[in-house]
């Protein structure tokens, strides 16, 4: 079932729960489909581990709890039966640290396709191409496909990561602070990549750069201590703030 009114992603009255830890706290916000969303907030204030609840990899840190409602494409996806690997292949994640497998540049993004029992050889090398070409590395990397992938840059290892990703045409793009390890130049490169991929994806981003946020995304949330304390249009969040503690964060008096 698709959602309606152009809200792929709706979080209701979320609750989530680290054994006794109460890290995040009525979390409520929807979001449109191919646009780019920026958590932001100082460290342990909970955005990565909202981000992470949209793929289900919370569920793999023991004595986790949630409660609420966590809608994708209006399918409540931690009811009973979901399918975890299928959600995963609609939800794509591309971490921190750019963390290729230990095989070529073409095994690294064809490896989903063949996870997902895809053998049709002509299938899968167009796939990796057109991933490639997403990622904004295939011209780059076209004639050395069969190269390891720790042979790249670190900022090409994430774009390649970016490309395993797509490779298996999620619809939406988890992104946890992907260019924080690069430097300026690769980081550049990543954020033109996502202003780009907006076109096709939506992209729900996790940045301590609010520089960063403020240039690429449609619109931004930030939380503080486990609450989303504002959400809006990126505009709004970063010249007119509602929140006192948004302004101070905003402008540097914490964080």
């Amino acid at each position: 079932m698709k959602s309606t009114n152009n809200k792929i992603i709706s979080a209701k009255h979320i609750n989530f729960f680290y054994k006794e830890f109460h890290a995040l706290k009525d979390i409520n916000l929807e979001i449109s489909s191919q646009s780019v969303t920026a958590f932001i907030g100082p460290s342990g204030c909970g955005k990565s581990t909202f981000l992470r609840l949209f793929n289900r990899m919370n569920d793999l840190i023991h004595g986790t709890r949630i409660e609420g409602l966590c809608l994708v494409e209006g399918e409540n996806i931690y009811a009973k039966g979901v399918d975890t690997d299928r959600l995963r292949k609609k939800v794509g994640m591309v971490f921190q640290k750019p963390n290729p497998f230990p095989k070529t540049i073409f095994e690294n993004v064809a490896y989903g396709l063949r996870v997902n029992g895809m053998g049709d050889k002509q299938f899968i090398s167009q796939r990796v191409e057109t991933s490639l070409r997403s990622a904004a590395l295939w011209e780059e990397v076209k004639d050395k496909l069969h190269k390891s992938a720790y042979a790249l840059s670190g900022g090409q290892q994430q774009r390649l990561c970016i490309a395993r990703a797509l490779a298996v045409e999620p619809s939406i793009l988890l992104m946890d602070e992907p260019a924080s390890a690069l430097d300026p130049i690769s980081t550049a490169r990543i954020e033109e990549l996502i202003v780009r991929l907006k076109q096709n994806y939506t992209i729900l981003i996790v940045t301590h750069n609010m520089q960063q946020a403020s240039r690429i995304s449609d619109q931004t949330g930030f939380f503080m201590m486990g609450e989303l304390v504002e959400f809006g249009s990126t505009k709004q969040i970063f010249t007119a703030p509602e929140r006192e503690q948004t302004y101070n964060y905003i402008s540097g008096h914490f964080g």
